[in-house]
């Protein structure tokens, strides 16, 4: 057989909605992935991104007003039940190490993006062990998760790096992981949640990674497309006005 014709796995989806959204104050009531953006919520865009590309084993983490969410997602993912959402997302992500250990590969996703749907496409079609999108463009502050480079070879992934580096860009918030690395990820995680260091948030446990294996990790350039993470009632409005006219879909 001619091994070059194998079709590789395809990866199976961690989407991560669990948590209340507090930020939003007053502009939301409920999780943040019900927004409505077009007559479309954004669960509902993930959905679609994904099946668009062929992928359809997916399982979101709920936590906050669960029941809701499952009904607006329906028959079209799995979900599993994070009861400590009000803590950090690694708590979030560690309801999820059996299918981080299932031997597939994964892709794992914040919930609270608006982004093109061509994401997705990319980051399928990246070469990698770990991959990690990346937007040279980003606000400064200590908000976003910063991707930081030096030579070309990744040497921090925080929102406060310590490492120096030549420079850095966004971390959009969407991995892929082969299946050795996403049984990595869930190592990762196991000390903090045995350590009860459930206030982090899963990030570190991927820096962890980073900073043992950097050769393990690469990224894919998504700045020409629009996209952003949805924290606070300025980001709807930006969603809204300046990202949802530019979606390809």
């Amino acid at each position: 057989m001619d091994m070059s014709q194998i079709e590789p796995a395809k990866p199976v989806v961690i989407l991560l909605a669990a948590g209340v959204g507090r930020r939003l104050g007053g502009a939301h009531e409920g999780p943040k992935v019900l927004l409505d953006f077009d007559g479309r919520s954004l669960i509902e865009r993930h959905l679609n991104a994904l099946e668009a590309n062929g992928i359809n084993d997916i399982v979101v983490t709920v936590g906050h007003e669960a029941e809701r969410l499952q009904e607006e997602i329906g028959g079209r993912a799995g979900t599993v039940h994070n009861p400590d959402y009000r803590k950090g997302s690694l708590v979030s992500l560690w309801v999820q190490r059996d299918r981080l250990r299932a031997g597939k590969p994964v892709l794992l996703m914040d919930g609270d993006v608006l982004y093109d749907s061509r994401m997705i496409e990319r980051l399928l079609g990246a070469k990698g062990e770990a991959v990690i999108l990346v937007d040279r463009e980003l606000e400064p502050g200590d908000e976003p998760v910063k991707v930081c480079f030096r030579d070309g070879v990744m040497v921090d992934f925080r929102k406060r790096p310590e490492h120096a580096h030549d420079w850095h860009g966004e971390s959009v918030g969407f991995f892929k992981f082969s299946a050795e690395q996403a049984a990595a990820l869930a190592d990762a995680c196991e000390p903090y949640i045995a350590a009860g260091r459930h206030d982090i948030e899963y990030e570190e446990a991927i820096r962890d990674m980073l900073l043992a294996n950097p050769a393990n990790f690469t990224h894919v350039d998504i700045t020409d497309l629009p996209w952003t993470e949805i924290d606070f009632p300025e980001d709807v409005d930006k969603a809204r006005a300046a990202v949802l006219p530019l979606l390809w879909s």
